[in-house]
């Protein structure tokens, strides 16, 4: 049902018609790469433990979730050269910016969840270990793990009692969390909920992986377009990354009444409608691809820099004084603050984060604040930027918070070890 009313949407809608048009011929992109793989393969002259035929498959629903994983991947990766590295996506925001990623073997979309398909899948590629990244639960492709006795672990795992895992109906899930091996969760609470249904033996409480996915970029130093430096000019910036558009409703007039503050825009959706929209909405607003693309003016008619390409922001907000994180206005709630709260930035986002840990954590703390309205958003980012003791202090709550968490990489790879999940 779901896939026909994808079908139907890929007539008009870009990213659907990608879901679909994606998944086509599935069998035949594993089989060239078998076949290319047995050409150019050559195993490493000394390889650890596990054989160097040995495939291992990550999957991830989106971006976020394999931002999330990939901590983990690279760590087996390098402990173990000589595996193959599978990655599929569900979504098309994942597997279009990811689908040349360098540390996976073979990318593609996870192909429609049915027997016929996750039997043929799973035999084809024969994965000697699955990491399954925070949540998705496919019936038939963990039956099908199951059956044959492949190890499957759930990676920063997240539970909540509205799940149907935990309601009265919620046998077909419960059963699908006895195909994993083990459950690497968040935090205690989802444990308990666990408990709650007898899965909590199975279960440990090793963190979130994107701690130390975040770490690992703040520390890579990777370059980035040295106009961007100049832009920021040692003035106030604010870097507002993931915004929707209620989220630059809320900006728009600041930008408007402080012109020596600098505004660094990353929406959420990069599509050029959305691009367009926004360059609207900030009139005389510089485009980062063309903006980078040129020597830089000493006097730019702008202060505010839309940013139109993906993969960027992570390593924008250390170029921040505040960080304002989008999504806080929608259902769904606040995209990632962990990104910007490494590099020790106080970080604003909206009234909707109650389901995100990490926020609550860095508000009781006083390293994130949430407002409800552009009038308070308006006064906390005054208040911020004229009062630097206090702005101080709430980045340096951040980044101690971001420090203070780091390990489940660490944590999951020891379980991975000592239970030899890669060693014949």
């Amino acid at each position: 049902m779901y896939a026909a009313a994808l079908h139907l949407a890929a007539i008009w809608n870009v990213k659907a018609k990608s879901w679909v048009e994606g998944r086509k011929n599935w069998q035949n992109k594993i089989e060239l790469w078998k076949s290319a793989d047995k050409k150019k393969y050559n195993p490493p002259a000394a390889l650890p433990e596990a054989a160097a035929a040995k495939t291992i498959w990550m999957h991830c629903a989106s971006l976020g979730e394999f931002e999330q994983g990939r901590p983990l991947l690279e760590a087996l990766k390098t402990q173990w050269p000589g595996c193959k590295i599978v990655l599929t996506f569900f979504s098309p925001s994942g597997y279009e910016i990811r689908k040349h990623y360098e540390g996976a073997d073979l990318v593609m979309y996870l192909p429609m969840d049915g027997a016929a398909n996750a039997a043929a899948f799973v035999e084809t590629i024969n994965p000697s270990l699955v990491l399954w990244v925070k949540y998705e639960y496919w019936h038939y492709y963990l039956s099908a793990l199951k059956k044959r006795k492949i190890p499957v672990l759930l990676i920063s795992g997240i539970f909540r009692e509205t799940q149907p895992f935990f309601a009265w109906y919620g046998s077909f899930w419960k059963n699908m969390l006895t195909c994993f091996h083990h459950l690497f969760v968040q935090t205690k609470a989802s444990q308990e909920l666990l408990r709650q249904i007898d899965f909590s033996a199975n279960s440990t409480v090793a963190g979130d992986t994107r701690f130390d996915r975040v770490i690992a970029i703040a520390g890579s130093h990777e370059a980035i377009a040295s106009q961007v430096k100049q832009f920021c000019a040692n003035r106030p910036v604010i870097v507002a990354g993931s915004s929707w558009e209620e989220d630059e409703e809320e900006l728009m007039h600041y930008t408007r009444t402080h012109p020596n503050v600098k505004f660094i825009i990353a929406p959420h959706e990069t599509g050029k409608e959305r691009i367009v929209d926004l360059q609207k909405e900030f009139p005389g607003s510089l485009l980062y691809s063309s903006f980078i693309s040129k020597p830089f003016e000493e006097s730019p008619v702008s202060n505010v820099l839309i940013v139109d390409n993906v993969g960027t922001l992570a390593r924008l907000y250390k170029y921040a004084t505040i960080a304002y994180v989008g999504g806080g206005f929608n259902q769904s709630g606040i995209h990632n603050i962990l990104e910007a709260a490494v590099y020790g930035k106080p970080v604003i986002f909206g009234p909707v984060y109650e389901k995100f840990a990490e926020a609550r954590d860095l508000v009781e703390a006083g390293g994130a604040f949430s407002i409800e309205n552009a009038l308070e958003l308006e006064a906390l980012l005054s208040k911020l930027l004229e009062n630097e003791e206090e702005l101080s202090e709430a980045g340096r709550i951040s980044e101690a918070y971001v420090r203070s968490h780091q390990g489940a990489t660490a944590s999951i790879m020891n379980y991975i070890q000592i239970n030899r999940l890669l060693i014949s």
